[in-house]
């Protein structure tokens, strides 16, 4: 059984999809900025993904990325170019099922320190976000834990290899 919408929640969604907004930060040194995400009952259930969330209202999608971005860790000072991806995705959390159309926007910020979570998080996410921290392509190509979307480290390569592409790429399909 599908979860009742609010009508803040109608504002998001579009064809049954909740419409979101994500940022592939990357620092001077090509590093990309990663939350660690988890289940808000079970820290053992974990992974790692780009910042970003639900449009609001009648905001676009590059205001939800920005604003996103400066809720979720506190960065203000980039510089946000190019839809990169979109993506279309399906997940449990936190006891319901999220169905989402996600575009992924690149962005380069000049801060090098340690990823922190930003001051503005919702009480969910103050539940579910351990932390944040920036990862080298090399460091994702290499990792162990799960990182979304799956295929982020060969992604990043063509990126940084290649520049963002013409127009957006559409990625395949995740369903958890």
């Amino acid at each position: 059984m599908a979860a009742e919408q609010t009508p803040a929640d109608r504002d998001t969604y579009e064809g049954g999809l909740r419409r979101v907004a994500r940022v592939v930060l990357l620092d001077p040194e090509d590093r990309v900025l990663l939350l660690h995400g988890h289940e808000p009952d079970d820290p053992a259930d974990d992974w790692w993904f780009t910042p970003g969330g639900g449009v609001e209202g009648d905001e676009t999608r590059e205001e939800a990325a920005r604003r996103e971005l400066l809720e979720e860790t506190g960065i203000t000072d980039v510089e946000l170019g190019p839809v990169l991806w979109r993506r279309r995705c399906s997940f449990p959390f936190a006891g319901r099922r999220w169905n989402q159309d996600e575009w992924y926007y690149l962005a380069r910020t000049d801060r090098t320190a340690a990823g922190t979570v930003g001051p503005g998080l919702t009480e969910l996410e103050r539940r579910s976000v351990a932390g944040a921290r920036w990862w080298t392509c090399q460091e994702l190509t290499r990792a162990r834990e799960t990182v979304y979307p799956t295929r982020l480290a060969e992604l990043l390569r063509t990126l940084l290899d290649e520049g963002p592409p013409a127009g957006p790429v559409t990625l395949d399909t995740e369903i958890v």
